[in-house]
């Protein structure tokens, strides 16, 4: 399920299908096919093969081969899939887009360390040139969906012409490791402006929300739910995972409290009924944008009854 933009009102998004609303996505190595097979069925909402970062030198072109092999088929698993190629100036990312692009599995490309439009535009063509190849797996020669990284200082300063950059970038988000060297930032401060400057560029672009960026110490429980609380208040939805064992910990952080979902479902109520001025019991007036931060609350709210 992706989030796509959409022209439905003040701070509007939606979402492109049934699906409840993603909030975790799991990185796994694109060199250990059966742990991409355990992720499949780990409760993430979407499975990040990686074959960048997770991948020794000497075991990338395994990694694509395993990879390209899970996708092969229409439906790999029971969550989206989607790839992070390796960097885009290296010498391996754009064979790994023109084979990958062409697989019927492949839900979306995670693009790494992108500083400017060019970066996204030239994947996007070699993406379409790959499916355009193989129309009779894929159906057809449209993109995948892209999803930029933003994980250096042009990166962050072009935010959201990269996120506008082509129809097919389908949400952004920062990769906070290189930004942290880049930047010679050493504590949670220094990552505040890249961090707000990631959200507003993809509201802006009429994206859903940006995940939160890997939390890297998996024993630290408590400290994930903390980081979670925090990237929810600035705006952040769901986060990126290196363990299945944070994935309930992200969920339980991103989902609507109770007192939070039943005022949600007031302002749906007043919404309903009155044709002119929205008005709560309580004499606060409401308008369209936080109606459709109703809507948002409440479809996540759903996420407690799925099956």
């Amino acid at each position: 399920m992706n989030a796509t933009r959409t022209t439905g009102g003040p701070g509007a998004w939606a979402s492109d299908g049934p699906e409840p609303l993603p909030l975790t996505w799991l990185y796994v190595p694109g060199d250990r096919p059966d742990v991409v097979a355990k992720a499949l069925v780990s409760g993430a909402d979407v499975v990040l093969i990686d074959l960048e970062d997770a991948v020794a030198p000497e075991r990338k072109a395994y990694a694509l081969d395993a990879t390209a092999e899970l996708l092969s088929t229409p439906r790999p698993g029971p969550v989206p899939v989607h790839v992070r190629v390796n960097s885009l100036t290296g010498p391996l990312a754009a064979a790994e887009v023109r084979r990958l692009a062409a697989l019927p599995g492949l839900a979306g490309l995670r693009l790494p360390k992108v500083d400017s439009v060019a970066d996204v535009v030239a994947v996007a063509q070699q993406a379409r040139r790959a499916r355009a190849s193989g129309t009779s797996r894929t159906g057809g020669g449209s993109v995948p969906g892209l999803y930029p990284l933003l994980e250096s200082a042009l990166g962050i300063e072009h935010a959201y012409a990269i996120a506008t950059a082509h129809p097919a970038v389908r949400g952004i988000a920062l990769g906070e490791s290189d930004l942290r060297a880049v930047l010679g930032v050493t504590g949670e401060d220094g990552l505040a402006w890249p961090r707000s400057r990631a959200v507003v560029a993809a509201r802006a672009a009429g994206l859903a929300p940006p995940p939160q960026s890997v939390y890297p110490d998996v024993a630290d429980t408590a400290g994930l739910a903390r980081s979670c609380a925090q990237g929810r208040s600035l705006g952040f939805l769901g986060r990126t995972a290196i363990h299945p064992a944070q994935l309930e910990i992200i969920e339980r952080a991103y989902l609507p409290t109770r007192q939070e979902t039943e005022a949600a479902e007031e302002i749906m109520k007043a919404a309903a009924t009155d044709a002119g001025a929205l008005a709560l019991p309580d004499g606060r007036f409401v308008d369209a944008a936080v109606v459709a931060g109703a809507q948002r609350t409440l479809a996540l709210a759903r996420r407690r009854h799925r099956p």
